[in-house]
């Protein structure tokens, strides 16, 4: 029953771990790592995968960091493993990497800070991710049946267009385009800077004449009505005068997406693996999708060479000796 009762408290976000003696370490730690100017994203990230690390330990009596050692590491990266959802599927190795990488860094900075003797997560392997193809793409006459939907939809569909035509003109992540500023979108240049992107990276990317038109028009018509005092000055608000965050993003991609007939999975992300996509289609050099992106490495992007298929469909008909014949 206990575990139980601690396991559906993990579930809905709440942990149970005050008690635990591993717990100040804890907290030392996500100090250190918001100090040294992580994001808050990242630093939230390891409070969340260490909590729940921290609760698997508290049941089964482990309570000092000196009581972690290889073997345990490694039942807990079996246990991930093993581990089922709520609708049975297991966590993807993406899942699994992401919450063993807080653990490998918060046992190295108790050995550094001199709290343990050793190190015992410096061999633990983690699980090997591939980068995989994106799910599902739109093509380009699927996105305007997605925009022409927002016209149903007075004002707030303005608004809606907006964001729309953003994620599409730009490949703006859903958390990037939440933290947009009130005049980050200069639409007389026909740019977007986009601050403290993935990684805190500053990029400025170019935004469409398209999506520049939207922009203004509810940053003139429809923003003002929903401002609520003091402005915090966010682009982009919801009906409540707060800027959009996370899930409230999604529900509305996903809104327009279902209302327009279109039956893939995605939402937000949807739209820059299609813009991605389309331009390498339309010739675009994977370095300028690179910088469009904010990949800080190449063979991030290069995973859309793959999906790009168009190019390589017209060189295989030109050349492939098949092709000539009858």
């Amino acid at each position: 029953m206990k575990r139980k009762r601690r396991n559906a408290r993990a579930r809905s976000g709440v942990y149970p771990i005050t008690a635990n003696g591993i717990t100040p370490y804890l907290n030392r730690f996500v100090e250190a790592s918001a100090a040294m100017g992580l994001s808050e994203a990242t630093v939230e990230i390891r409070r969340r995968m260490l909590s729940r690390f921290i609760l698997w330990c508290d049941e089964r009596d482990l309570h000092r960091p000196q009581d972690i050692t290889r073997p345990i590491l490694e039942r807990y990266r079996r246990y991930l493993y093993h581990y089922r959802k709520a609708n049975g599927e297991p966590l993807s190795f993406a899942t699994q990497q992401q919450r063993l990488i807080p653990i490998k860094m918060f046992f190295k900075w108790l050995t550094r800070e001199n709290y343990i003797l050793y190190n015992p997560a410096s061999e633990l392997e983690l699980p090997k991710v591939h980068h995989r193809l994106p799910k599902q793409l739109l093509t380009a006459d699927e996105v305007e049946r997605i925009l022409n939907q927002t016209l149903l939809h007075g004002a707030l569909g303005v608004r809606d267009r907006a964001i729309i035509e953003t994620f599409y003109s730009t490949g703006i992540r859903r958390a990037e385009l939440s933290n947009l500023k009130l005049y980050d979108a200069d639409t007389c240049n026909g740019t977007l800077m986009i601050r403290e992107g993935k990684g805190k990276k500053d990029r400025m990317v170019p935004l469409g004449a398209r999506a520049g038109h939207w922009i203004e028009r509810y940053r003139e018509d429809v923003r003002p009505s929903l401002v609520v005092e003091p402005d915090k000055s966010f682009l982009f608000l919801h009906e409540y005068g707060e800027p959009f965050r996370g899930n409230r993003l999604t529900d509305l991609t996903k809104k327009y997406i279902r209302a327009a007939g279109i039956d893939k999975p995605g939402a937000c992300h949807i739209f820059r693996h299609t813009m991605a996509t389309l331009m390498l289609d339309n010739g675009a050099d994977i370095r300028f999708i690179q910088a469009m992106l904010g990949h800080s490495d190449l063979s991030t992007t290069q995973i859309y060479t793959q999906v790009s298929i168009a190019k390589l469909k017209q060189v295989h008909s030109l050349t492939h000796p098949a092709s000539r014949l009858k």
